[in-house]
Protein backbone atom coordinates (compact mmCIF):
# COMPACT_ATOMS: atom_id res chain seq x y z
CA UNK A 1 0.00 0.00 0.00
CA UNK A 2 1.34 3.47 -0.79
CA UNK A 3 2.18 5.90 1.99
CA UNK A 4 0.86 9.42 1.47
CA UNK A 5 2.13 12.53 3.24
CA UNK A 6 -0.40 15.16 4.33
CA UNK A 7 0.00 18.67 5.77
CA UNK A 8 -2.67 20.82 7.40
CA UNK A 9 -2.98 24.31 5.86
CA UNK A 10 -4.34 25.73 9.15
CA UNK A 11 -2.07 24.36 11.88
CA UNK A 12 0.87 22.93 9.87
CA UNK A 13 0.49 19.39 11.30
CA UNK A 14 2.28 16.74 9.18
CA UNK A 15 1.30 13.09 8.97
CA UNK A 16 1.93 10.04 6.83
CA UNK A 17 -0.84 7.55 6.15
CA UNK A 18 -0.87 4.18 4.38
CA UNK A 19 -3.89 4.18 2.07
CA UNK A 20 -5.14 2.17 -0.84
CA UNK A 21 -5.00 4.03 -4.12
CA UNK A 22 -8.78 3.66 -4.39
CA UNK A 23 -9.43 5.31 -1.00
CA UNK A 24 -10.59 8.92 -0.84
CA UNK A 25 -8.09 11.56 0.28
CA UNK A 26 -8.16 12.60 3.91
CA UNK A 27 -9.59 16.05 4.56
CA UNK A 28 -9.92 16.52 8.34
CA UNK A 29 -6.77 17.28 10.35
CA UNK A 30 -6.42 14.98 13.39
CA UNK A 31 -4.65 17.76 15.34
CA UNK A 32 -7.00 20.74 14.89
CA UNK A 33 -10.11 19.08 13.41
CA UNK A 34 -10.35 21.50 10.47
CA UNK A 35 -11.06 20.17 6.95
CA UNK A 36 -7.80 21.59 5.57
CA UNK A 37 -5.50 18.64 4.91
CA UNK A 38 -3.60 18.64 1.63
CA UNK A 39 -1.76 15.68 0.20
CA UNK A 40 1.87 16.57 -0.49
CA UNK A 41 3.76 15.64 -3.59
CA UNK A 42 6.52 13.24 -2.59
CA UNK A 43 8.95 10.93 -4.29
CA UNK A 44 7.90 7.32 -4.41
CA UNK A 45 10.12 4.93 -2.57
CA UNK A 46 10.62 1.21 -2.74
CA UNK A 47 12.66 -1.37 -0.91
CA UNK A 48 14.46 -4.20 -2.63
CA UNK A 49 14.34 -7.32 -0.48
CA UNK A 50 15.79 -10.76 -0.88
CA UNK A 51 18.82 -12.02 -2.74
CA UNK A 52 18.13 -10.45 -6.11
CA UNK A 53 20.55 -9.24 -8.76
CA UNK A 54 21.28 -6.00 -6.98
CA UNK A 55 23.02 -7.86 -4.15
CA UNK A 56 24.80 -10.54 -6.13
CA UNK A 57 25.76 -8.64 -9.28
CA UNK A 58 27.72 -5.41 -9.53
CA UNK A 59 28.46 -5.36 -5.81
CA UNK A 60 32.17 -6.13 -5.80
CA UNK A 61 34.82 -3.49 -6.06
CA UNK A 62 36.28 -3.07 -9.49
CA UNK A 63 40.03 -2.79 -9.82
CA UNK A 64 41.13 -0.49 -12.64
CA UNK A 65 43.08 -2.35 -15.27
CA UNK A 66 46.15 -1.09 -17.08
CA UNK A 67 44.22 -0.85 -20.34
CA UNK A 68 41.77 1.63 -18.80
CA UNK A 69 44.39 4.38 -18.62
CA UNK A 70 43.62 7.60 -20.43
CA UNK A 71 44.04 7.34 -24.18
CA UNK A 72 46.37 9.82 -25.85
CA UNK A 73 44.56 12.82 -27.32
CA UNK A 74 43.60 12.55 -30.95
CA UNK A 75 45.24 15.05 -33.28
CA UNK A 76 43.05 17.85 -34.62
CA UNK A 77 41.64 17.45 -38.09
CA UNK A 78 43.86 18.61 -40.93
CA UNK A 79 41.76 20.70 -43.22
CA UNK A 80 39.34 22.41 -40.89
CA UNK A 81 36.48 20.98 -42.92
CA UNK A 82 34.93 18.99 -40.10
CA UNK A 83 32.29 20.13 -37.63
CA UNK A 84 34.74 20.57 -34.74
CA UNK A 85 35.89 24.03 -35.93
Amino acid sequence: MPTYAYVCKDCGHNLSVEQKMSEARLSDCPACGQPSLERQLSAGGFTLKGSGWYQTDFKGSKQPSESSEAAPPTPPCAGGSCACH
